[in-house]
């Protein structure tokens, strides 16, 4: 399977506290949660729920986990809508070292040696492996080689606070412009494959 991650992020990389609740995630201080609510147009939300349907697994870290079984796999008008019907027919991962007894059906924990674990998903048929959210593990896929396709979908706004997707000091990566859109209200949606490490000058 292709290991692809689908991240909402800001002009300035935060991805911490996106979702509807002000209160979703209040880390280190962060007051500035909901900031992709009702952010882009109809055809971008269709492109988001056609992403998850064309899906063969998913991948999540634990707080993203427990995010969505408590709004897409139990809410009776989140289950029924297309996102949550693509994801309650596949199989879900979770990597987590803590959680043992997932209350989503179909829910598989990756404990132990993850990197052999995402390793061996990717080497099996199939489509894709999706990673939506899940900031901290998307860190670690990108530091580790393992993610194949990134979407980032940029939501027009700069915070200044919050939890940046890449970090102040880390890995260095190139990436190839798979696609790129924008729509009516300012969402740009880029699809980008890694592709080495980049060509700096002297090189």
């Amino acid at each position: 399977m292709k290991l692809t991650t689908i991240t909402q992020i800001t002009v300035d990389g935060v991805v911490q506290g996106n979702g509807g609740a002000s209160d979703e995630d209040r880390r280190n201080g962060f007051e500035r949660g909901g900031w992709a609510l009702g952010a882009g147009d109809d055809e971008t939300r269709t492109f988001i729920a056609e992403t998850y349907q064309r899906a063969e697994a998913f991948l999540f870290g634990r707080r993203t986990y427990d995010l969505f079984a408590g709004s897409w796999g139990s809410v009776e008008q989140m289950r029924t809508h297309p996102i949550g019907v693509a994801l309650a027919a596949a199989p879900k991962y979770v990597a987590s070292t803590t959680l043992t007894a997932p209350r989503w059906a179909d829910t598989t924990v990756l404990g132990g040696d993850l990197a052999a674990a995402v390793g061996e998903l990717k080497a099996k048929p199939g489509g894709e492996l999706q990673v939506h959210g899940s900031g901290t593990l998307v860190r670690w896929l990108l530091a580790n080689g393992l993610v194949d396709e990134m979407t980032l979908i940029v939501v027009p706004v700069i915070l200044g606070q919050g939890t940046r997707l890449f970090p102040d000091a880390g890995p260095d990566l190139a990436l190839d412009l798979v696609e790129s859109r924008a729509d009516a209200k300012g969402v740009t949606i880029q699809v980008l494959r890694p592709a080495g490490r980049p060509r700096y000058a002297g090189n």
